[in-house]
């Protein structure tokens, strides 16, 4: 369910920094936006660091500090400005001001601080559709750290992690395609851990993930989002009633099965009307409406603009896109 989830959101991604620092030092990075991508505000971008070597102290958007160490894998899922620092630096340096560009294409590396202790880290980071990840992933929290150190040899993340490192210290050519592919890896088994790890009690998507009937119902919808379902269909198909499926549900997700299943088709339809030129009845079909009207008249609904202007705003600039919806 995860994994055919992060295909919709079309993730792309790599690593941009390979940054040494010495004490004392600080630095300050923002929050990520690219002003100069005609579709930036369509694009939602997550960051990791890793620290290779090192410690520092650590503070993310949300005011939440961390003592890193060599080991730790850093997940900013919303990419929020944060900082870090070690010692007692005079300043706190802007992140883009310190960089250089590096042996590998789209990569950056930074060599900064007073000469004390070093810290090595790299960053990565994931690039998926804004319009499809908000409503979904909004529940993460602001920053999630893994300790690489502690997991064992062999595991998933230790052997990304380690990979990603080798690719970066060789910097051969056709690196950034690997990185690439490593960094999804790295998103995906992230995920699946902070999923495994959600206290009882927890609410949201990914707490729905671990619930029999809302993950089964879940499940359901996303297979085959154009299907005319009813809460009773689902009920049947999950081995429940009615009544259950439709409170577990809306305990979880907040909203009744069928409107998160409205809200869904209209993501999706929004991501091909972004992408493509397909006719609004085919688009329409696709999601599971009967005629373009009852389609456009869903869409506007969710989204407040009708198909036409969605495809026209995020096709032309940016600048005009809207606000992600929520399903």
């Amino acid at each position: 369910m995860l994994s055919e989830m992060l295909k919709a959101v079309r993730l792309t991604g790599s690593v941009f920094l390979n940054a040494c620092f010495s004490a004392p030092f600080g630095v300050v990075a923002p929050k990520y936006y690219d002003p100069v991508s005609p579709m930036a505000c369509l694009r939602h971008i997550s960051i990791f660091h890793f620290i290779v070597a090192g410690n520092c102290t650590f503070e993310a958007a949300n005011g939440e500090r961390r003592e890193v160490t060599a080991g730790d894998l850093l997940f900013l899922p919303f990419a929020g400005h944060h900082r870090f620092w070690k010692g007692e630096p005079l300043v706190m340096a802007a992140a883009g001001e310190i960089v250089q560009p590096s042996r590998i294409e789209g990569m950056w590396t930074v060599n900064y601080g007073g000469g004390g202790d070093e810290l090595r880290m790299i960053c990565g980071f994931l690039e998926s559709s804004e319009f499809l990840f908000a409503p979904v992933f909004r529940t993460l929290p602001a920053l999630i750290v893994e300790k690489v150190s502690e997991n064992k040899v062999g595991t998933l993340i230790a052997s990304t992690v380690r990979e990603i490192d080798l690719h970066v210290e060789a910097a051969a050519p056709g690196s950034q395609a690997m990185l690439g592919r490593l960094m999804e890896l790295l998103f995906v088994e992230l995920l699946r851990r902070h999923v495994a790890r959600l206290p009882p009690g927890s609410k949201g998507w990914f707490a729905a993930l671990n619930d029999p009937i809302v993950g089964r119902t879940l499940q359901l919808l996303h297979a085959d989002p154009a299907r005319h379902w009813t809460v009773g269909q689902i009920a049947g198909k999950v081995g429940s009633s009615r009544t259950i499926v439709a409170e577990r549900f809306n305990a979880l997700l907040g909203r009744p099965p069928i409107e998160y299943l409205t809200g869904w088709r209209i993501q999706l339809a929004g991501e091909r009307l972004r992408f493509g030129h397909e006719s609004l009845a085919s688009i329409a079909a696709g999601v599971g409406y009967q005629s373009e009207a009852a389609f456009s008249r869903a869409f506007k609904r969710v989204t407040g603009i009708t198909p036409g202007k969605w495809r026209e705003r995020t096709g032309r600039r940016a600048g005009l896109a809207l606000e992600s919806a929520s399903p």
